[in-house]
């Protein structure tokens, strides 16, 4: 067949008709690396899974103007993200009571300036004395049970929608990052009753609490982690993450976390997954961290934006190894930030790209909400072209687009490529089966959904049948 023919013979389908016996969706169970594929979790079933979707501050603890801050909208949370079709969320947790804005001028989250509030926290505050917010003091040896019911209703809200969460246990950006943030801590000696000072240096800062420094502390932060494992630990959806941007002198203290999570499920007959993230520090160090981190005991990572051999998580991201299950996190690349071409980029190569989205701008976000729709979109959309392979066998083939981009199974004629600019590309079908279906995608709305055969066992020049980004997708044929 000619050349002209196979980029012409072009006619409108159904996305979700591509006949694949992997299209049905995901069996919701307690994740474990994919042995055959580990850049991956895999179910129950044994089916590799991509994680993929959009978290916000305030989607656990609620945050706001006022006390008690105003109370975060979870089930319409939720209805954005089934709508954008994700299927993972990161359940926010922050270590501090306060949080003044206007107290960071070069924050690049948001252009508000307030006092925010925020509540619940894992410990009852009983008094009498005051902390340092005008609260009662917290009483850290009782923990509060408000906390862990709602963490348990947002988990279980979650799994009715068929979304895994990762719970995040501590928060390290806002101790030692905003100007108050310690100030309003429970760790702090003004704000317990317990006579618990986790600031051990006097420089107000508190990142001792993330350090294996202070054993009254250890001992108070494993008894909380106890407590959550109690709350959820029986649900399927579940993940966990240590710290949220902690210091880079926290990796002892996050580890030890991690296997004390990971002994302690071995108790119980169900084990979930556990992350470490960006460890933050000077920026030439970063890559260090990471490989700390690569090499580490969590069983997932979200790495700095940095990358060797010329790659950048933001703007061209390195090929996943295997070596972790990597969720690819617009946090710790842009702050607030990340966009269609950034997902679609990642997902091509090997990553579980998730999206730390403004929502409503009620506490996060610059832009209109409706800014970041386009990201909140293609993150539906590939997960579903996942679906539509073999996520077990597909690992990245750059070499085998001339974009680069490209998420293959060559031997089973399976082929995922983005391309970012112009119409053409060529791929390189050598190794695959002879009859191949390819079908062009919009990366955002999925809707010019136009097949043609095409023939393996050769180099294949193809031209999308649209302008702008597309994505070509590669199966089996029929």
């Amino acid at each position: 067949m000619k050349e002209a023919l196979l980029r012409s013979c072009v006619s409108a389908v159904i996305f979700c008709g591509i006949t694949n016996p992997l299209v049905a969706g995901e069996s919701l169970g307690p994740l474990r690396a994919c042995p055959e594929n580990p850049r991956y979790f895999a179910g129950p079933d044994g089916r590799a899974i991509l994680l993929t979707g959009s978290h916000t501050w305030n989607n656990l603890q609620d945050i706001g103007v006022g006390d008690p801050p105003p109370e975060f909208p979870f089930e319409a949370y939720l209805d954005l993200l089934k709508r954008c079709d994700h299927n993972f969320i990161r359940l926010w947790r922050f270590e501090m009571t306060r949080w003044d804005s206007a107290k960071k001028p070069t924050q690049t989250w948001t252009d508000r300036k307030a006092l925010y509030s925020i509540a619940p926290h894992p410990w009852k505050r009983t008094g009498p004395a005051l902390a340092r917010d005008g609260l009662p003091k917290f009483d850290l040896s009782r923990l509060d049970p408000e906390y862990f019911d709602r963490l348990r209703e947002r988990v279980a809200s979650a799994e009715k929608r068929g979304l895994y969460v990762s719970v995040m246990l501590f928060e390290g950006f806002g101790v030692w990052a905003l100007a108050d943030g310690w100030e309003t801590h429970p760790f702090h000696a003004d704000n317990n009753v317990n006579g618990i000072n986790g600031d051990l240096n006097g420089d107000q800062k508190g990142q001792e609490t993330h350090q294996l420094l202070a054993p009254e502390v250890l001992r108070l932060q494993e008894a909380y982690v106890r407590r959550v494992v109690d709350a959820v630990g029986d649900y399927d959806n579940v993940l966990y993450e240590i710290a949220n941007e902690s210091r880079a002198e926290s990796y002892e203290w996050q580890a030890h976390l991690v296997r004390f999570i990971q002994e302690l499920e071995q108790t119980r007959g169900k084990a979930h997954p556990v992350g470490m993230t960006f460890l933050m520090g000077p920026q030439d160090q970063w890559l260090k961290s990471d490989e700390k981190l690569l090499t580490g005991p969590a069983d997932w990572i979200s790495p700095s934006r940095n990358a060797l051999d010329g790659f950048s998580y933001r703007t061209s991201p390195p090929p996943a190894t295997g070596a972790k299950v990597i969720l690819a996190d617009t946090d710790h690349f842009f702050g607030v930030g990340g966009s269609a071409d950034w997902a679609w980029k990642s997902m091509t190569r090997g990553h579980n790209p998730i999206f730390m989205d403004p929502f409503r701008n009620e506490v996060l976000g610059r832009a209109a909400p409706e800014t970041w729709e386009p990201l909140r979109k293609s993150l539906g959309q590939l997960r579903q072209g996942s679906l539509r392979l073999n996520l077990n066998k597909a690992v990245p083939h750059g070499e085998l687009a001339s974009t680069g981009y490209c998420l293959a199974s060559p031997s089973s004629g399976e082929y995922i490529v983005y391309v970012p600019a112009g119409r053409d590309v060529s791929i390189d079908l050598t190794r695959a089966p002879k009859r191949l279906v390819a079908t062009w995608i919009d990366p955002i709305e999925g809707l010019k959904n136009l097949q043609q055969p095409v023939e393996g066992g050769r180099t294949l020049p193809l031209t999308a049948p649209f302008d702008g980004p597309a994505v070509l997708q590669i199966n089996p044929a029929p």
